[in-house]
């Protein structure tokens, strides 16, 4: 039995036309569909379709990024291996153009969890990662009239994925980019493990949406500790959104757990995601709930 689930951030506004992007998320799904077949770890396929993600410069992910206050390209990414525990992350990388394999490589490379800033860059030219060579020319600067864009104190904009694979194994993988307005520095939750990335046993979890809510109730592992406790995955998700949406905050996750059941609770307009079932269905959405 396998099983994915991946979004597009929870920006979406419904005067917005999203063909290309419902088109390219079910892209990515198909293109999952058969590694899953053949086995591949839930780890790499939530990597490789986060990397289609961030290099399609649809989202506010990788290659969509825009700047921040000072001009500066800064992108976020975390991944989990729920059958391990391990982590990593890389936080305001700056010249790179996957933040999510740069996560990958300290997670299986340094002792480390997170890496941040120039030490991210440093460690990512190390390991041959590929560099962005002309960011004027490759960042598409994504999401523009979303919610992720100003006016707005607290914008969002990201990409995620959860996998279940044929051994029963779970992992999640969350990637963002730098928004207009954005404070140099500033990281939310994309990069903190149990914030906006969780993977165990139990469940996995991507988040998209306001990050500084999402770590003042480390969102994607509370998700992951309520099915634990006996909760079902839709309960413990949409319980997870409504405490973020009384403290003010808005967005959206998704989650998978080890039975295949899939959630996507937001509070936003809408949530860009998809999703491919262990009975092979394959569905996208933008402002429908799951």
């Amino acid at each position: 039995m396998t099983a994915l689930i991946l979004h597009g951030g929870a920006g979406a506004r419904r005067e917005r036309n999203y063909d290309a992007e419902v088109a390219h998320m079910r892209q990515v799904v198909e293109a999952m569909r058969p590694r899953l077949d053949a086995g591949e770890s839930a780890l790499d396929v939530a990597t490789a379709a986060v990397v289609m993600l961030e290099d399609s410069g649809l989202y506010v992910a990788g290659k969509g990024a825009s700047p921040n206050l000072a001009g500066a390209y800064e992108l976020d990414a975390s991944l989990m291996d729920g059958s391990t525990k391990r982590a990593g992350s890389v936080a305001a990388l700056q010249g790179f153009r996957n933040p999510v394999v740069a996560a990958r490589a300290v997670m299986e490379r340094t002792p480390h969890v997170m890496l941040v800033g120039e030490g991210a860059a440093l460690f990512a030219q190390d390991q041959g990662l590929e560099p962005v060579a002309d960011e004027a020319a490759w960042y598409t600067g994504a999401g523009q009239g979303e919610d992720n864009h100003p006016p707005g104190t607290l914008s969002h904009g990201t990409v995620g994925a959860c996998v279940l694979d044929s051994q029963g194994r779970l992992a999640a993988a969350t990637s963002t980019a730098g928004v207009f307005g954005k404070m140099p520095g500033r990281a939310g939750d994309t990069p903190i493990p149990a914030a906006g990335t969780w993977a165990d046993g139990h469940a996995a979890t991507s988040c998209t949406g306001q990050g500084e809510y999402f770590i003042r109730v480390a969102a994607a592992a509370q998700v992951a500790w309520r099915v634990a406790a006996g909760q079902t995955l839709a309960a413990a998700a949409q319980a997870v959104i409504d405490e973020i949406g009384r403290m003010g905050g808005d967005g959206g996750l998704i989650a998978l757990d080890a039975a295949g059941n899939i959630a996507a609770p937001f509070n936003s307009q809408g949530m860009k995601h998809a999703w491919l079932t262990p009975d092979g269905e394959i569905g996208v959405e933008v402002f429908e709930r799951r």
